[in-house]
């Protein structure tokens, strides 16, 4: 991806229902900011709970990662928080191994094809197309501006541009990026305010299992 840096992507008011997030079912669904009513008495309840808890005291630490002005709570808080606070350590597309974001697809096949690539990328590294996974499938909505870059294309394997280009948009304030898949070619949301994440709730659980082949047979659980 190339970018004239003397032009900025347009802005959009994004108004996207159900968009699709898989998250390894392994990861708990629910935590400590799940049951706080407000992101004021976070100090207060972390200080208590980690004096004998170590998974909150990890938690607490990694949290301040994020500006206490951004945290959030209640319902499924923690998994929004998680995105923003557990990046890989290479990063994402449009993140940084500092800061995470929120990433969904419009559409269930577009997050299945996100999915699998990495998934299948990972077991390519090692040689072994034999195992199996499964995701959680969370639904979110969204109503906010957003950088449009739905028009733009990326290097399927490289992030160095990408990453540049938003550590610049979330310097100016940006709400994040709207763009689309190098996989499928759906579109695709990377929030980079956990505040604009609304109504998550989880739905459906999945089966990726590979058996020999790069390509998993995917099989919704009951």
């Amino acid at each position: 991806m190339e970018l004239n840096p003397d032009l900025s992507p347009d802005i959009r008011r994004i108004r996207w229902k159900n968009t699709c997030r898989l998250i390894p079912s392994r990861y708990p669904s629910a935590g400590i900011l799940d049951r706080v009513a407000s992101p004021r008495d976070l100090d207060q309840v972390f200080e208590l709970e980690s004096w004998t808890n170590d998974r909150i005291s990890n938690e607490l630490g990694v949290l301040h990662r994020i500006p206490p002005e951004e945290w959030i709570t209640g319902p499924q808080a923690t998994v929004v928080m998680a995105a923003f606070c557990h990046p890989r350590p290479e990063g994402g597309r449009f993140n940084s191994a500092e800061r995470g974001a929120w990433y969904a697809a419009r559409h269930l096949e577009t997050a299945h094809a996100e999915m699998t690539y990495h998934r299948t990328a990972e077991l390519a590294e090692v040689g072994v197309f034999e195992t199996a996974v499964q995701m959680r499938l969370y639904l979110a909505d969204f109503s906010a501006p957003f950088h449009d870059l739905r028009t733009e294309t990326f290097d399927p394997r490289n992030y160095v541009e990408s990453q540049k280009l938003a550590r610049d948009l979330f310097a100016t304030g940006s709400n994040g990026i709207v763009y689309r898949s190098v996989r499928d070619g759906g579109e695709c949301i990377a929030c980079f305010r956990p505040k604009l994440v609304l109504s998550v709730r989880p739905d459906a659980h999945f089966e990726y299992r590979w058996t020999g082949g790069p390509t998993p047979a995917i099989r919704r659980l009951g």
